[in-house]
């Protein structure tokens, strides 16, 4: 059993320890070789694309990296997903589903029809693909574009 003095020392110095440890991990975090954005590929239709993005509030249905609604499918990955799954056609499907005049209804969810233009459309599909880029350490990972799964098993998801 501690003493009050040796309890009050081992509580200090695990403290200390713990503080040293998270400025240390703080400070790594920071270092310019440990930075895994992709900000050197932000462009303007990237940011066109997250300003369509947020005025048609596309969070209050989706996910991006693990933020937002959970009514509609997670869009972290989407461009990756939608190229697999339409063999390279992933833009286009997803550019068809923005322009659309009529609501899309994937496994009876209702998604509004934005009706966008096409410039519109190529910018949020560019704004996917910068979010799609950047590295989160295995986080919304497509089986078999990540993996490199044979095309054999696509159907089997």
């Amino acid at each position: 059993m501690l003493s009050k003095k040796q309890a009050r020392a081992f509580f200090l110095g695990g403290t200390l320890v713990t503080f040293l440890i998270f400025i240390g991990l703080t400070v790594y975090s920071f270092m310019g070789e440990n930075d895994q954005t992709n900000k050197e590929k932000l462009t303007d239709s990237v940011v066109r694309g997250k300003e369509i993005w947020e005025s048609n509030n596309c969070m209050g249905c989706h996910t991006l990296l693990g933020e937002g609604a959970y009514y509609a499918p997670e869009l972290t990955k989407v461009v990756d997903r939608m190229n697999f799954k339409y063999d390279g056609n992933g833009e286009n499907v997803i550019k068809s589903i923005l322009m659309s005049e009529g609501p899309w209804q994937p496994n009876g969810r209702k998604m509004v029809a934005y009706g966008m233009t096409e410039a519109e459309a190529s910018d949020v599909v560019d704004f996917f693909k910068w979010i799609g880029e950047i590295d989160l350490n295995g986080f919304g990972e497509v089986v078999g574009v990540d993996r490199k799964i044979s095309p054999l098993s696509k159907g089997k998801n």
